[in-house]
């Protein structure tokens, strides 16, 4: 995912077309690619049919039309996905999208990989398809967890034949981490951690066990997690926490965050404050740190243990002397 260099002969100058497609929020690389064998794409009102050409941003690029919207900012959202929604643009049999259900103040995004019709919870979604790609690559390395209620009986050696990966129906799926967290009746709560995602995996993974998946929720996708989000809220991922986490992949991203959009960012999420960042928690302040309780003090510190009389004492001669000073008596005296 590298441009190409102007100085290098043998380097087209700027980026393939179905790249810089994707990173203006229209469609993953893949399908852009797809766009341009259709011969959906023109380029300075021309037509082309392959992707082998560079852009350098100076050129008109129109998908179906449409003129390609500026580049805006990298940006990434969390979604609370309900079931029953479809994870795609468009539904040929009509089914609702979760396109359909985004708020009127959200920009035309993507979807990180994609969530069974009847799967819940969380969703990435991002303005990037170049971004979309990236974390959906295994090599990137992230967990996905999920939580899931499925019939029937299974015991936690069986699950743990699944650290070392599995094949169902001739297809292979990679190590997974399955907990039983507890017994419901005719049903088992499980925790399943797994890096592939692949298509229906934990559905066919947990049929080959003998269970049947009555509910599924995604809680995290590597260090974004569902947390006390509702069923439909969205929230943005603020940009320095997406650049610490893509790590070394910052870079071909980092230059497009420099200014936060004025509008269409949605509501993003507040850093809390009891949580430390990447750094480690900094010193704490002086006036913050908690006093040591002295013996005879009274107030927050703890209780006034004095005996009755010292305290009595105290508060008669601060009300006697209240408003006075020793030299306004000599004063009256003279």
């Amino acid at each position: 995912m590298t441009s190409g260099h102007a100085n290098s002969p043998s380097t087209p100058e700027g980026d393939r077309i179905a790249k810089v497609i994707a990173r203006a929020g229209i469609c993953s690389r893949r399908e852009a690619e797809k766009l341009i064998a259709d011969g959906r794409v023109t380029v300075n009102g021309k037509v082309i049919t392959s992707p082998a050409l560079n852009v350098t941003g100076r050129e008109e690029i129109a998908v179906d039309g449409k003129v390609l919207p500026a580049q805006e900012p990298t940006r990434l959202w969390r979604y609370y996905k309900e079931a029953g929604l479809v994870t795609t643009a468009r539904d040929p049999e009509g089914r609702p999208t979760v396109f359909d259900k985004m708020p009127g103040h959200m920009p035309r995004v993507v979807s990180v990989g994609r969530l069974d019709v009847n799967t819940e919870g969380l969703l990435l979604l991002t303005n990037d398809g170049e971004l979309a790609r990236l974390l959906e690559l295994p090599s990137t390395g992230w967990t996905r967890r999920y939580r899931v209620r499925a019939f029937g009986s299974i015991g936690q050696p069986d699950l743990d034949r699944l650290k070392e990966g599995i094949s169902v129906e001739g297809v292979r799926y990679g190590p997974i981490e399955a907990t039983l967290d507890k017994v419901q009746g005719s049903n088992v709560w499980l925790t399943l951690g797994l890096k592939e995602g692949k298509n229906r995996e934990v559905k066919r993974v947990l049929g080959a066990l003998g269970l049947k998946v009555n509910r599924l929720i995604r809680l995290s996708f590597g260090p974004f997690q569902i947390g006390d989000m509702q069923p439909g809220e969205v929230k943005q991922v603020p940009n320095r926490v997406l650049m610490d986490q893509l790590g070394a992949h910052a870079a071909q991203f980092e230059r497009k965050t420099e200014a936060s959009p004025a509008r269409g960012s949605g509501k993003q999420d507040q850093p809390r404050k009891d949580r430390p960042s990447p750094k480690g928690p900094g010193p704490t302040p002086k006036d913050k740190r908690p006093r040591p309780h002295r013996a005879g003090a009274s107030g927050k510190n703890g209780p006034d243990t004095r005996p009755d009389s010292k305290r009595d004492n105290k508060r008669d001669s601060k009300r006697d002397n209240k408003g006075k000073t020793p030299n306004a008596d000599r004063r009256r005296r003279s």
